[in-house]
């Protein structure tokens, strides 16, 4: 009788309490974006347009993964000039390195809604391990979905690095040397 208990209440479970799932990031619901200080006098802010890749989401294991490309050509900080400079061989040689990219190592959870990641972002050919801080981590089905079957997470990250600590040193000390990047991502599960 305990059996037949413990299966019928397993089986109201979803399979995600057992293992990892895979989520497709929603390049129309993912912004990556960054803030430097431009030339000592204010706070210039960017984003880019275009970003893809996987996540794995695992809180009870060890296989938890984070896997982002960014199209580094998407650069866009609302004015065409600095955005066409940007993209040179000045700061992110976006022809030579297209993609900026982030791969995770290890995946820290603290409690339900907030993470640490280790990994290692790659901008202009240059790797170097950057420190994730995710604050938020949101799941559940999607409110505008009609049939109530696309489940979504939601997850804000930032990190703070040196763009000189990638090669990208034009401008210094004048346009700052740390940027902060923010990361607001969603991802539909597979």
């Amino acid at each position: 009788m305990r059996k037949l208990i413990l299966a019928a209440a397993l089986t109201g479970l979803s399979f995600s309490a057992f293992a990892a799932e895979t989520y497709t990031i929603d390049p129309d619901h993912t912004y990556p974006h960054f803030t430097i200080n431009h030339l000592g006098f204010s706070t210039m802010h960017g984003r880019f347009n275009a970003t893809k890749g996987k996540i794995v989401l695992d809180k009870t294991g060890t296989t938890s993964a984070v896997d982002i490309v960014i199209d580094a050509a998407s650069v866009d900080t609302g004015m065409k000039k600095r955005d066409d400079h940007l993209r040179s061989p000045d700061f992110l040689n976006a022809t030579e390195f297209p993609g900026i990219t982030y791969k995770s190592s290890k995946v820290t959870f603290s409690g339900a809604k907030k993470a640490t990641v280790d990994g290692t972002l790659t901008i202009a050919g240059v790797s170097k391990p950057v420190k994730l801080d995710v604050q938020s981590i949101n799941c559940g089905i999607h409110p505008m979905d009609p049939k109530k079957e696309k489940f979504v997470c939601g997850f804000d990250a930032t990190a703070k690095i040196k763009r000189s600590d990638f090669g990208v040193k034009y401008g210094l000390p004048a346009i700052g040397d740390e940027m902060v990047i923010s990361l607001e991502v969603e991802a539909v599960r597979n």
